[in-house]
């Protein structure tokens, strides 16, 4: 196989020689071979491939550290975490563009809708999930099975506080043109979780660590006119503070009788 001039190769990716180092030193795209005597670098042809994906991922914003692991997964688990990340950036986008017009509401005289944005710790906790693509009729109906019937007759004691809440992650949009897909949690006691699990056997099971995330409190469970203004709020919010969504949004309902609701975003350490 003939070997590319760090030169040639840089023309024939569009990376410059200079990034071509650092990513070498970085142990991002290492050359085919270095020459021992003048340090020179050569690139094999096939190499072009994952430069290129280096390239896009660095023109979509995503961090050198994260670039590596990505490359470096096969192509399916690259694929989500690429849709993870652009959802991740377009909330912040979106955050900002709603701060901004919060703004200019406010310097032009004009009031603007106004929600109380806390912050909170929630522990390291096991959930109970199931992941699926719905239509909102079925978002409902599935949820209230999972997460009503199906831990009552199964003996899972309720939530005692928010913390236990169970929450729906909305990994995607549900509307009339889009399924998802969401992600039903059922926090889990931590003595309790494998052996609730194990009557579960068509859901998961995972560990989801010590995290904060900002949240605004809802008086009702139910369907929320104004669910996509606090979703903007939280958004705005995150911008203005200078912290990152290290999720989707979620929303958690509450026990009690009121059958409150929480919207909140998970988000990424300082």
């Amino acid at each position: 196989m003939e070997l590319l001039s760090i030169g040639d190769f840089a023309r024939r990716t569009g990376l410059s020689q200079r990034a071509l180092r650092l990513y070498d030193e970085m142990g991002l795209l290492r050359p085919e071979r270095v020459d021992a005597h003048s340090g020179y670098r050569w690139y094999g042809p096939d190499q072009a491939a994952r430069a290129r994906l280096i390239v896009a991922l660095r023109q979509l914003g995503v961090p050198l550290p994260e670039v590596a692991a990505m490359a470096d997964a096969e192509p399916a688990r690259a694929a989500r975490r690429v849709a993870e990340h652009w959802a991740r950036a377009e909330f912040e986008h979106h955050g900002r563009r709603v701060l901004a017009g919060y703004l200019v509401d406010e310097l032009e005289g004009r009031a603007a809708p106004r929600f109380d944005v806390r912050v909170r710790t929630v522990p390291e906790r096991r959930l109970l999930t199931l992941r699926r693509h719905v239509t909102p009729e079925e978002l409902v109906l599935v949820g209230r099975d999972l997460l009503v019937t199906r831990m009552r007759e199964a003996g899972v004691p309720r939530p005692a506080n928010e913390l236990e809440a169970p929450f729906v992650i909305y990994h995607g949009l549900v509307t009339a043109d889009s399924d998802g897909p969401v992600e039903w949690c059922r926090p889990l006691r931590p003595g309790d979780a494998e052996r609730v699990a194990a009557r579960f056997p068509d859901l998961g099971l995972r560990t989801e660590p010590e995290h904060e995330e900002a949240y605004v409190h809802r008086p009702t469970a139910e369907t929320d006119p104004e669910a996509w203004l606090v979703m903007e709020a939280l958004a705005a919010w995150a911008v203005q503070h200078a912290r990152s969504a290290s999720g989707p949004v979620r929303v958690s309902i509450r026990p009690g009788p009121t059958r409150s609701a929480d919207i909140s975003i998970p988000l990424a350490a300082r």
